[in-house]
């Protein structure tokens, strides 16, 4: 079976495009990356057998802390890592064609926002400037640059820099994408207030310890006030992952084409669900060459429409054994 090129996985239309390149993905997969096919024998499945993406088998996110995750034999380009606190073991993706990330995030934001050179990207990232190997740090200095905007650019602890950037974009009334960590955004906004209507502000998660863990009605809230802004858009994308999912208010999620996500039974890593709060999983296929089905730590719901929401996570919890009361 071929393997699906870029064409055929960013030109993705329907379920059955998407259905049809996702068991091709499985197949290739299933064979070539070492990890995989090892946990798949574990479980006692027959890839000839897996017939729907109801069969396919998810790997659980943690292999990424032990193993490297690969389905091709290529020389790796780029090695991204998780964000960890001392002493944590963090999650290593090793990427052989960045080239599917880039196309994979510059066809999103296409799709999500329309042309990024309307844009000027503000970047409030500190945390992932400080450390090597942030996928989130490539994607937006790929961004700012795409953007060919002199104005675009990269925050590290100037917030009055910032500040004084946001109110020149405020009255040259510049289409702007704040694109932030949520601890900074927060340390920000209780220094500067800001009534930018226009402006997009883009959170991407995060504490770290950095801050107490707010409920996301509350941290958006507070940003809305912070900024002037309606709404608080939202990114959700992981360092295993090679795409992601954008919000644009409300933390209801949408995917782009090529991306699934699909909950599964807390109890019961196999059992999937419908409509019902589960744990995530996601189906990722531009990350051809290493796993595109993950079993993340996240809990979450998915709608009927696709989109989704995020509503906590498992950590430090066995997953299999964890009883999670959640609707």
């Amino acid at each position: 079976m071929n393997i699906p090129g870029k064409q055929q996985i960013f030109s993705i239309s329907n379920s059955q495009k998407f259905e049809a390149a996702a068991l091709q993905v499985f197949n290739h997969q299933a064979q070539n990356c070492a990890v995989y096919h090892d946990f798949i024998g574990g479980l006692n499945i027959n890839p000839a057998e897996v017939k729907s993406i109801q069969q396919i088998p998810f790997l659980p996110i943690e292999f990424f802390k032990s193993r490297d995750v690969l389905s091709s034999t290529d020389a790796v380009q780029v090695t991204f890592t998780s964000s960890g606190t001392t002493g944590m073991i963090t999650s290593s993706h090793q990427v052989t064609d960045v080239s599917w990330y880039e196309d994979s995030f510059r066809n999103a934001f296409r799709l999500f926002y329309g042309d990024i050179k309307d844009y000027t990207i503000l970047a409030l990232l500190p945390s992932y400037l400080e450390r090597e190997g942030s996928s989130l740090i490539y994607m937006a200095n790929d961004l700012i640059q795409q953007s060919n905007n002199p104005d675009s650019g990269f925050f590290l602890y100037n917030h009055q820099e910032l500040a004084n950037q946001l109110k020149k974009q405020q009255q040259a009334k510049k289409t702007t994408l704040l694109i932030g960590v949520t601890f900074a955004l927060l340390d920000f906004v209780e220094q500067y207030t800001f009534n930018f209507s226009e402006l997009i502000v883009m959170e991407t998660g995060g504490m770290k310890g950095r801050r107490k863990e707010m409920i996301r009605e509350e941290l958006h809230q507070t940003l809305c006030k912070g900024f002037g802004v309606n709404a608080i858009h939202s990114e959700y994308g992981m360092t295993e992952l090679l795409s992601q999912a954008y919000s644009k208010g409300d933390g209801i999620f949408n995917c782009p084409p090529w991306m699934r996500i699909i909950t599964r039974d807390t109890n019961d890593p196999m059992s999937l669900l419908d409509d019902r709060a589960g744990g995530v999983n996601v189906i990722d296929l531009a990350n051809i060459n290493s796993c595109s089905f993950i079993a993340t730590q996240d809990l979450g719901k998915v709608y009927n429409d696709g989109s989704f929401e995020i509503l906590g996570r498992f950590d430090n919890a066995d997953i299999r054994g964890c009883n999670l009361l959640v609707g």
